[in-house]
C-alpha cells in the first residue's frame, strides 16, 4: 500500500504504468469510506493490477451554509479500508496541493448539472467537475468507477468526460444499501437512532413508486403509459417524518421531467430529503414495460 499526498509523485507512478500497458482502476472518494466504496475498490481490483483511490474532502463543492468543516475525516480508517478491499495505492493531497495559490480555473457544465441538485446547491457541480477533471488528469486512470446513489453525479462526470474527450471508462455501480434498505452514506454518521429510522422512508418510497409503476402502466394511445404527477404522489405519500427537498420522476438519461413516459423508457426516480438536519439522496433508476 502505498500513501501519495503530491501530485507530481503520483504522475511519476502512473506514468510508469502506462509506459508498462498497466490499466489503472480509480475510486474518487471525499474518505469516511463505507460498504459502498469498499464494493467500487473490490470491483476495480479485481479488473485492475494498479487500483487508486483517492481520499479528499473537496472544499469547492460545498456551499457557505453546507458541512464542509464537520464532515467526517478518518484516514487511517480510510487506508485499512482501502488496503483490506485490494486498494494499492492512496492519493490523499491537501487542499493547497490540489489548489494553490493563484488557481483560477472551474469546471462548468450546462443542462443536465443545473437541475435538482444543481438547483438545490447552486455551483455544487462546479466544484465536483472541476475536482473530478484535476484528479483524472492526476490518476490517468483507465476506468473510474462511481456509485449509483449519486446518480444526477454520474451523469454530470459522464458528460464532461463525453465533451473532453478523456479516455477514461466510466462504471457505475450499484447502490450498497443496508438491510433495510437505507442507502449506505459517510453521511449516515451524522443520524441519531430515531433520524436513522425515518431516513428508511426513503428506500420505502422508491421501491414503492418502482412496484406502482410495473402494476399501473395503462395503454394509451397504443402505448404503455403512466403519468409522472402519480409516480410522484405516490413517493410523496410514502415519505414520512422527513423533510422532502424534492422527490421526481424524470427521464434517466436527460433529467427532463415530462408529464407522461412510455413503454420502453427508463426513468429515475429521485430523492433528496432531511432526517433532523441531515441531508440525504437516493434513487431508483426503472424501465416502463
Amino acid at each position: 500500500m502505498h500513501i501519495i499526498t503530491t501530485i507530481s509523485e503520483m504522475h511519476d507512478i502512473v506514468m510508469d504504468a502506462h509506459a508498462e500497458r498497466v490499466g489503472i482502476g480509480f475510486v474518487p472518494t471525499m474518505g469516511s469510506l463505507h460498504g459502498g466504496h469498499a464494493e467500487l475498490i473490490k470491483l476495480s481490483s479485481m479488473r485492475h493490477s494498479l487500483t487508486v483511490v483517492s481520499v479528499f474532502v473537496n472544499p469547492l463543492q460545498f456551499g457557505p451554509s453546507e458541512d464542509f468543516g464537520s464532515y467526517p475525516r478518518n484516514l487511517d480508517a480510510d487506508v485499512r479500508m482501502i488496503r483490506d478491499h485490494g486498494g494499492t495505492h492512496v492519493f490523499a493531497p491537501s487542499a493547497e496541493e490540489m489548489y494553490p495559490q493563484g488557481f483560477a480555473t472551474s469546471i462548468h457544465i450546462e443542462g443536465i448539472a443545473k437541475v435538482l441538485e444543481g438547483a438545490s446547491r447552486p455551483g455544487h457541480f462546479d466544484g465536483v467537475a472541476t475536482v473530478v477533471c484535476k484528479l483524472f488528469n492526476t490518476v490517468m486512470p483507465t476506468e473510474a468507477f462511481f456509485g449509483q446513489k449519486d446518480y444526477q453525479q454520474t451523469l454530470v462526470v459522464r458528460q464532461m468526460v463525453a465533451d473532453l474527450a478523456m479516455p477514461i471508462a466510466i462504471n457505475v455501480v450499484p447502490t450498497v444499501r443496508e438491510p433495510d434498505g437505507l442507502a449506505k452514506s459517510s453521511r449516515n454518521a451524522y443520524l441519531n437512532v430515531e433520524e436513522r429510522n425515518r431516513a428508511t422512508s426513503l428506500f420505502r418510497a422508491l421501491s414503492g413508486a418502482k412496484k406502482f409503476i410495473s402494476n399501473q402502466v395503462t395503454p394509451l394511445q397504443g402505448r404503455k403509459t403512466i403519468s409522472r404527477s402519480e409516480i410522484e404522489a405516490e413517493m410523496l405519500s410514502a415519505l414520512q417524518d422527513v423533510r422532502i427537498e424534492y422527490a421526481v420522476a424524470v427521464d434517466a438519461n436527460t433529467l427532463e421531467s415530462r408529464d407522461f413516459y412510455y413503454s420502453g423508457e427508463k426513468i429515475a426516480l429521485l430523492i433528496a430529503a432531511f432526517a433532523g438536519t441531515t441531508r440525504l439522496i437516493d434513487n431508483i433508476v426503472t424501465d416502463i414495460v
